[in-house]
């Protein structure tokens, strides 16, 4: 007797459903020099905190009664506001802030780092392999390499600087094989404009490592000449429980060097997403699921537009409805940050 063939079975998202990140930053460690020293990397100095009491005023919106009521406002003022904070500053003899950190691309992109259902695996990497086809990683990969040209990672120690640097190597074995030189104000922050041959070289080195033909690691060093003395800013810790730490701002050090996390930095090389609709407004913004951006305090990408990174996704898997071109990048983008992105057994029909 034949057996009977096997009934299709309908795709659904697994439970389990996570990828690991391809971009893969270290944490930035802080450095102070001179400007025309930059080429000497044994003349700089590493960068430490400073605890800095002081006291402030009230400055606070007041509320109520003690908005109308001199009395009130004047007793506020009397009573001091005393704070403890961490500062990171140049020393007196220097005025360059000096930034270095690490980059691996990996390959495998849209391969799950864990998946429980084997179909809609075999589905997603059929898919990812259409698009690689068809596009491969060279948008993005070019937008990448913009943001590391652009120095976007310096954050807040990009602004006001006199000159900007930015150099990158490719390392092999611990040794450069291939080294670029940038000057980011020539990059616009806001728009991904013309490429030049050097952001063109290093986009088509992060294409390779994404495809996973070549092992791929890049060091970053970038020079701010801020002016001697001036402070810089590392990353920000969070501290939950800030009275038991006596400060009300602490900032970030690895082995007492300030530094920025590789999450900030992260962030700034995948701030990459100008496909959404408020693009022209905004500017870019970084590769989230739902296009949130927390100092605005908004998702870009609502679901109840269709755009979010897991309508796009369950459509072009699921339903077989590829997105946009656009909506394509944006979906491959986003498994290339990583995340957990399983739906939850009691959240299924």
């Amino acid at each position: 007797m034949a057996k009977k063939a096997k009934e299709s079975v309908e795709l659904s998202t697994p439970s389990v459903l996570a990828f690991e990140r391809k971009l893969d930053p270290s944490d930035g460690l802080f450095c102070a020099g001179v400007w025309d020293d930059r080429k000497n990397g044994s003349s700089w100095r590493k960068l430490g905190l400073v605890a800095k009491s002081v006291r402030g005023t009230i400055s606070n919106r007041l509320k109520g009664k003690d908005s109308s009521d001199p009395a009130k406002l004047d007793a506020k003022v009397e009573k001091p506001n005393l704070q403890t904070v961490d500062v990171c500053v140049l020393p007196s003899d220097c005025d360059t802030l000096r930034v270095k950190f690490t980059l691996k691309i990996l390959g495998g992109v849209g391969v799950p780092s864990a998946c429980n259902v084997m179909g809609y695996k075999a589905k997603l990497q059929e898919t990812v392999e259409g698009y690689k086809k068809a596009h491969g990683f060279s948008d993005l990969s070019r937008r990448y390499a913009y943001n590391l040209a652009n120095g976007r990672f310096l954050w807040r120690n990009r602004f006001g600087a006199e000159n900007l640097e930015v150099s990158i190597a490719r390392l092999l074995k611990g040794k450069s094989i291939q080294t670029w030189t940038f000057d980011p104000t020539k990059w616009p922050l806001r728009e991904f404009g013309a490429i030049e041959k050097g952001v063109e070289e290093l986009a088509s080195v992060i294409d390779k490592g994404l495809r996973g033909e070549e092992y791929v690691l890049l060091e970053v060093i970038a020079h701010a000449r801020l002016g001697e003395g001036q402070e810089v800013f590392p990353s920000q810790e969070l501290i939950l429980d800030k009275e038991s730490s006596g400060k009300s701002k602490t900032l970030y050090s690895l082995d007492d060097v300030a530094g920025l996390h590789s999450q900030k930095i992260g962030n700034a090389i995948r701030t990459i997403d100008t496909w959404y609709a408020d693009a022209a407004e905004y500017g870019p913004i970084p590769i989230e699921p739902y296009g949130s951006v927390t100092t605005q305090g908004t998702a870009f990408r609502k679901p109840i537009d269709k755009r979010d990174f897991y309508t796009l996704l369950d459509n072009w898997i699921l339903r077989d409805q590829a997105p946009s071109v656009d909506d394509q990048h944006f979906v491959m983008a986003n498994l290339i940050r990583g995340g957990v992105f399983g739906e939850a057994e009691k959240n299924k029909d």
